[in-house]
């Protein structure tokens, strides 16, 4: 799992809003609203994220379009998970985070777990 930098992030933010493939020009032309920037250096970013595996390229003519390889909230959970395993006491480090989480997003977690237990509780048992 790869800690995303300024750029990166603000890249997968607008490729997690884009909906299909998107050319290095429709990234740029939407980052261009807020900053001035150049066209190789998204390039250069985006062909990073590919490498890192959290973006897939196709030829498109003599480009590529660039997708997503996994949703944000895909990306958000493993990160989670990373955050997670670097505490020394996993359980105390997930204590403090709960600690901090809004009383209506408890109920919803406590909601999921719930859904989460019956769904394994009916899975088939393996011989």
């Amino acid at each position: 799992m790869h800690r995303l930098g300024q750029l990166e992030s603000t890249i997968m933010d607008r490729m997690w809003s884009y909906h299909g493939a998107a050319a290095v020009r429709d990234i740029l032309e939407g980052i261009q609203r807020d900053r001035k920037i150049a066209y190789m250096t998204v390039k250069t970013v985006m062909d990073t994220l590919q490498r890192k595996g959290l973006l897939a390229r196709e030829p498109d003519g003599r480009a590529f379009r660039y997708r997503p390889t996994q949703t944000r909230e895909q990306y958000a959970a493993a990160h989670m998970g990373e955050v997670l395993a670097g505490g020394s006491d996993r359980t105390a480090t997930l204590l403090h985070f709960l600690e901090q989480i809004p009383a209506d997003e408890v109920e919803q977690l406590r909601a999921v777990l719930d859904k989460a237990a019956q769904t394994r509780d009916r899975a088939p048992v393996s011989e």
